[in-house]
């Protein structure tokens, strides 16, 4: 063909012939539009006509379906030739059906994506992998066009949006190698305008939200998935956050469920941006149940460390004993990274999150503080404990 045309079936079926208006399909016929997206979803593939007339009229009743097949065929092939000449002609009929015919010049959206998923292989360099999947993502702008006309157009909607899904999920993992959690929170939030309620896509961005430093809308968006599954009465499930977490410090401080005021508090704790994010119990065991998620999810690591500061009974005074915290905490501020999360549990101790690190990182990090520690209070009276280990499992003393 002479002209480059594009025909989308994402969202609503059009036509664009080089860099002219789209023409809706749909507008024309409703049906005849249906027939062309099961066609060229058959990928060449020849459809008898028994099984066309079983598509279309599976719940309407007509004398003669076999002529009426014929003759929306004829006006599909017509109404392509108006809008391009010579485009009715990838609308084809031979070797016991129809099918559909590329032409040259011509490009449909979803056998982009399609194809697109099919050049992915294991042995696929990462750079192309992600060229791939990048062009994925952004050329799906909405799930395929369904009128209902079509049998097995469900099915058909469900596969494509599944091939996506799959797309952005393998972009995030490489994105996550990549430790580019900016990026990873803009392909979620454009995929969940796609589908809002994939939670993995939910989970994904607030887990690069917490890796930015992002609290507060961390916060937000667990708040609002959670609203949704009690709205739902979903009830849980392995692996789910506990209804009893929903809502943040409502034990604790009874806070007002408003973002504003989480914000403000957030930012309070957070004045010095220094080493770790410091905050109070209620906020870490929120931000342990959002980790545990992604851990489940993604089969990342994460270590939680314990830390005890003790003393001699008749040595040990409060006074003592907050100094020592005071200090531990300092000696924290300057070994941790901006990503570790500490919270101090009872007056003597502190728990810290410890993401993507193993034993050996994590047993040397903690050796560190302690050393820092003792450099701090040579002369004794006071004493550093603490164990390591990972999330989920028993814990190992790692001394």
């Amino acid at each position: 063909m002479e002209h480059r045309v594009l025909i989308c079936l994402l969202g609503d079926i059009t036509v664009r012939v080089d860099d002219g208006e789209p023409v809706r399909l749909t507008a024309k016929s409703r049906m005849g539009a249906s027939l062309m997206e099961y066609l060229i979803l058959q990928r060449g593939a020849p459809v008898q006509g028994g099984r066309l007339i079983r598509e279309l009229w599976t719940e309407r009743s007509g004398k003669n379906p076999e002529n009426a097949l014929k003759t929306m065929v004829s006006r599909l092939r017509a109404m392509l030739h108006d809008i391009c000449v010579g485009l009715g002609d990838c609308v084809a009929c031979g070797a016991g059906g129809y099918y559909w015919q590329p032409q040259p010049g011509v490009r449909v959206d979803a056998l982009d994506i399609l194809e697109g998923r099919e050049k992915l292989r294991p042995d696929t360099p990462d750079k192309e992998k992600r060229a791939i999947l990048e062009r994925i993502a952004a050329a799906y702008t909405a799930d395929l066009y369904n009128s209902g006309d079509i049998a097995s157009g469900s099915a058909l909607v469900n596969y494509l949006h599944k091939e996506y899904l799959d797309a952005v999920y393998a972009l995030v993992d490489l994105l996550r190698e990549e430790k580019n959690w900016q990026e990873i929170d803009r392909v979620c939030r454009r995929a969940q305008t796609i589908d809002d309620r994939d939670e993995r896509l939910h989970m994904e961005s607030m887990n690069a939200m917490l890796r930015l430093d992002r609290m507060g809308e961390a916060t937000e968006e667990y708040r609002r998935l959670m609203h949704r599954r009690r709205a739902e009465d979903r009830g849980d499930q392995e692996g789910e956050v506990r209804s009893s977490v929903l809502v943040l410090h409502e034990a604790g401080r009874q806070l007002r469920l408003n973002l504003d005021t989480i914000c403000r508090e957030l930012r309070d704790q957070d004045r010095d941006r220094r080493g770790p994010f410091f905050c109070d119990y209620d906020a870490f065991k929120e931000i342990y149940n959002i980790q545990m998620r992604n851990l489940e999810r993604l089969g990342s690591t994460m270590f939680l460390g314990v830390i005890l500061v003790s003393g001699e009974e008749s040595e040990f005074s409060s006074v003592s004993r907050e100094s020592g915290m005071a200090g531990l905490m300092e000696i924290l501020r300057n070994n941790l990274r901006k990503g570790d999360i500490v919270t101090r549990i009872s007056p003597d101790t502190l728990a810290m999150l410890l993401p993507t690190v193993n034993y050996q990182t994590g047993s040397m990090v903690m050796e560190r503080i302690e050393k820092q520690f003792y450099r701090e209070y040579p002369t004794g009276g006071v004493a550093m404990h603490y164990r390591i280990a990972p999330l989920g499992t028993v814990i190992a003393q790692a001394e």
